[in-house]
């Protein structure tokens, strides 16, 4: 199922209060590979994961890392970023 979402932008969430917003270019049974992604440490931020991901929806993502590695076992969540609700 991992493998439909392989180019498009996803939202990966993550086991601590991270997200991670990219376009997903590879993964494997370890990890998971974005480009152009946006590490974003949800303790930095007033806003809530779900305000987060709308405002992400709404203006695009502003990307921090050009390319992050996850480890698969961390995610707990990963859905392609258009699919999340406009808040």
């Amino acid at each position: 199922m991992i493998q439909e979402l392989i180019g498009q932008e996803v939202v990966v969430d993550l086991r601590s209060p991270f997200v991670c917003l990219g376009t997903l270019v590879r993964c494997d049974e370890l990890f998971l590979e974005l480009e152009n992604a946006d590490f974003h440490d949800l303790r930095d931020s007033s806003a809530n994961r779900e305000n987060y991901l709308a405002a992400a929806r709404a203006s695009g993502i502003i990307p921090n890392r050009r390319r992050v590695l996850l480890v698969r076992a961390e995610v707990i969540a990963l859905c392609r970023l258009q699919d999340i609700n406009g808040g």
